[in-house]
């Protein structure tokens, strides 16, 4: 089994920065495929960002490309989520997700993971 556990969310105003953080226990957490999603209040959860086992593939939602960086550091068995110039639209609970396989095609798909945090919220005001 694997733990996940977010931090580093807050509230904070647009165009400022974030770094969340995805603390898993579990020696096997290197192996994984770890993603973030998150998911704004009447929306459905939408993915943010993908890393693989070695981190060597990484993708991203069209809409934080260029904003947001995800890599991880398997030595702290710790995935994180850099996001810079942040939006309004950023605001949302981010959570982390880890899958069994090293690697997925289907990496955007949450249905394609086994284990899910809490969640941190992210606040973005104008």
């Amino acid at each position: 089994q694997v733990q996940l556990v977010e931090s580093g969310g807050g509230l904070v105003q647009a165009g400022a920065s974030l770094r969340l953080s995805c603390a898993a226990s579990g020696r096997t957490f290197s192996n994984y495929l770890v993603g973030w999603f998150r998911q704004a209040p009447g929306k459905e959860r939408e993915f943010v960002a993908a890393i693989s086992r070695t981190g060597g593939s990484t993708h991203y939602a069209d809409s934080v490309k260029g904003r947001f960086t995800i890599s991880r550091d398997n030595a702290k068995n710790t995935v994180y989520l850099q996001m810079n110039s942040l939006k309004p639209e950023d605001t949302a609970v981010y959570c982390c997700a880890a899958d069994r396989l090293p690697y997925s095609s289907r990496y955007y798909n949450s249905y394609e993971y086994d284990y899910w945090g809490q969640g941190t919220q992210v606040t973005v005001s104008s």
